[in-house]
């Protein structure tokens, strides 16, 4: 038998706006504007409805262009609707220049939406991805539409708090990633993030970008098990 009160409370809960309360990411690797040089993008899978689990297989990883690719977190339909407004004026741009867009301009016409609209919108965004004139580039919109570009790597939503450290510890500055190095150190990142934030989890997606192309990843959620279990203990 359910009571008003509790009733009341699952109508609130199932009508809160979709969120990608979440953990997005992406790094580079390789030397900047080299051939061998490219992008990951990785993210979980997780959205939210309050205190309800919507969708846990979501893709947060949409593709703006060839090669070019937005990591979304915050509200699902505002980083969906901006989205959809960035490829269309990047086909449009395409079109008047008669050339393949870049992955600063696919940045700079995300950046222009969400600051222009930052007191309407909850949407933090990375788009990361591969041109001819710069290689693999990296930038991170957070919250309010600043332009962030980054020579290393950019994380955000709920879970980058609980992973700055590891981040910071474990990416290396002598020397520019590998591409499996950059791979495993985004998936190693995700993964932590889900096992301490609370809007993170599901499963992992990735993306790895470079001049050959785009190719998509998937880490399913009972590897990350695995690798909770294969930790050494530390508090012994």
């Amino acid at each position: 038998h359910v009571s008003i009160s509790e009733r009341e409370m699952a109508y609130t809960q199932v009508n809160i706006p979709v969120s990608l309360g979440t953990t997005i990411m992406a790094c580079k690797f390789g030397g900047g504007g080299d051939s061998a040089s490219g992008v990951v993008l990785c993210a979980d899978s997780r959205t939210s409805t309050g205190a309800y689990i919507a969708n846990k297989v979501a893709d947060k990883i949409s593709q703006l262009a060839e090669d070019i690719w937005i990591c979304r977190s915050g509200s699902a339909a505002d980083t969906q609707a901006v989205t959809e407004y960035v490829r269309n004026g990047i086909r449009q741009h395409c079109s008047m220049q008669q050339r393949p867009c870049t992955v600063f301009t696919a940045a700079q016409l995300c950046q222009q939406i969400a600051y222009n609209n930052k007191s309407r919108l909850s949407a933090g965004m990375i788009v990361a991805g591969y041109d001819s004139e710069k290689g693999g580039s990296v930038y991170g919109i957070p919250l309010g539409g600043t332009l962030a570009p980054t020579e290393s790597y950019a994380i955000g939503g709920s879970g980058s708090t609980y992973i700055y450290a590891y981040c910071e510890k474990f990416f290396p500055t002598d020397a520019p990633l590998t591409r499996e190095g950059a791979i495993e150190f985004c998936r190693k990142a995700v993964m932590l993030a889900t096992m301490r934030d609370g809007s993170s989890g599901g499963c992992v997606r990735m993306m790895i970008v470079d001049s050959a192309g785009s190719e998509k990843r998937f880490y399913r959620g009972n590897e990350r098990d695995a690798y909770e279990e294969s930790r050494p203990a530390t508090n012994q």
